[in-house]
């Protein structure tokens, strides 16, 4: 096995992320699995596990990293800071061709960096195998429950991001005590099983899509609502799920019909721009629509769910879609639908949702990285090498020349 030399790098994009891609014990795991391997972190104030942490797992501070041959951070570098020439892990946001980070991956491609990008690490069959997911919807469905509290004044809980870990935001579940609503689910992944994970917490009972439907309860109840549950084609109900994912834009919603029974709904779907919206803006004003509280986890801007005008940020999670005039309000009056859409939900919890996130690095990915990538994992998720874009990416070739 050849020997590395890992830097994991200190997070300068601003607004700062806590999280790191290797915590403390993770670090000491991985050097006592692979001796031939080094690892040194880069000093930080702000992350979620402090500089004295790593030095008591034996993880040596390093400010200047140009002798590593690895550079592992969370979040995109700052274009100034890419060293040249070496093989860096992080989320690039490049992918889908985002203009915002056109000047990165210029960067990458001119500055012959070996860019292996998160989001794109893959098994054999095409399915993600690492991510954040888990924990936006953990954090998504409890910020989902903290609106409703505030938006009726039945309770006050604690923000996520001030809660010191999961344990202690469990905790403050325990205090709730919600009415008998109905709390719809979207999604059936990562995301979707977070969000779960919460209203288990809860006790929340689930319920089936048609008992959600038709069944009046005397205690909180939830549905998890899969593609076949919300779209069909207008022309034939026999339901295929590999045909909605190759051609959504055939198929129609038939989430309206839940708005008029939900209280408070979770999308936590994955949405192809090519699908339905869930609902539209004549639905929201048609009799019966009840949805008033949505934690759109999904956080697409003019996506599956148009209440969603912006993004929300972690300090202020909730604004208001007055429905009368389907713009930006007031969060908690009574006529406007609360709204979260904080899109970067896993920070609030950055201890955790690094924590989960190392593991699954370390116990899925940088085997291959370490022992000759055998199954391609590696090469698979790499955007561009040796100042060119990899053939699986080469659809970027106008994003990134």
């Amino acid at each position: 096995m050849e020997s590395f030399k890992i830097g994991v790098l200190r997070e300068e994009k601003s607004p700062p992320d806590k999280r790191v891609p290797l915590t403390p014990s993770i670090c000491a795991e991985l050097k006592r699995q692979y001796p031939t391997i080094q690892i040194v972190v880069q000093p930080s104030k702000i992350r979620c596990y402090s500089d004295e942490e790593y030095h008591a797992f034996g993880i040596d501070l390093q400010e200047n990293l140009s002798d590593c041959d690895i550079l592992m951070g969370v979040k995109e570098v700052p274009v100034e800071n890419l060293i040249p020439g070496k093989k860096y892990f992080f989320f690039s946001h490049t992918i889908k061709k985002q203009a915002h980070n056109q000047k990165l991956m210029k960067a990458l491609i001119a500055k012959k960096i070996h860019m292996i990008d998160y989001e794109t690490l893959t098994d054999k069959k095409g399915n993600r195998i690492i991510g954040f997911g888990r924990f936006a919807g953990i954090v998504g469905a409890y910020n989902g429950i903290l609106g409703y509290g505030l938006k009726y004044d039945l309770f006050r809980l604690k923000p996520a991001h001030l809660c010191r870990d999961k344990a202690e935001m469990e905790d403050e579940l325990r205090r709730v005590k919600l009415p008998n609503i109905k709390i719809a689910l979207t999604g059936g992944g990562r995301v979707a099983n977070g969000a779960i994970e919460t209203l288990s917490a809860l006790r929340i009972r689930k319920v089936t899509p048609d008992e959600f439907l038709m069944a009046t309860y005397r205690e909180p109840v939830y549905c998890q609502l899969n593609p076949r549950d919300y779209v069909e084609r207008p022309d034939d109900h026999n339901f295929d799920l590999n045909d909605f994912f190759v051609h959504p834009e055939h198929f129609v919603s038939k989430f309206p019909v839940y708005t008029k029974v939900t209280d408070l709904f979770i999308s936590a779907h994955y949405w192809d721009p090519r699908s339905p919206k869930m609902f539209s803006k004549k639905d929201i004003h048609a009799p019966g629509f009840r949805i008033s509280v949505i934690a759109d986890i999904t956080c697409d801007m003019n996506g599956s769910v148009p209440t969603t005008i912006r993004a929300s940020s972690i300090a202020q999670p909730f604004y208001g879609y007055n429905i009368n005039t389907d713009k930006e309000d007031l969060p908690f009056t009574k006529d406007n639908i609360c709204i979260m859409a904080v899109d970067n939900l896993p920070c609030e919890l950055p201890r955790d949702a690094s924590d989960d996130f190392a593991k699954e690095l370390a116990e899925r990915v940088l085997p291959s990285l370490f022992t000759g990538d055998k199954d391609r994992i590696i090469k698979r998720a790499s955007l561009c090498k040796d100042g060119k874009l990899t053939s699986y990416f080469e659809y970027l070739g106008d994003y990134a020349y």
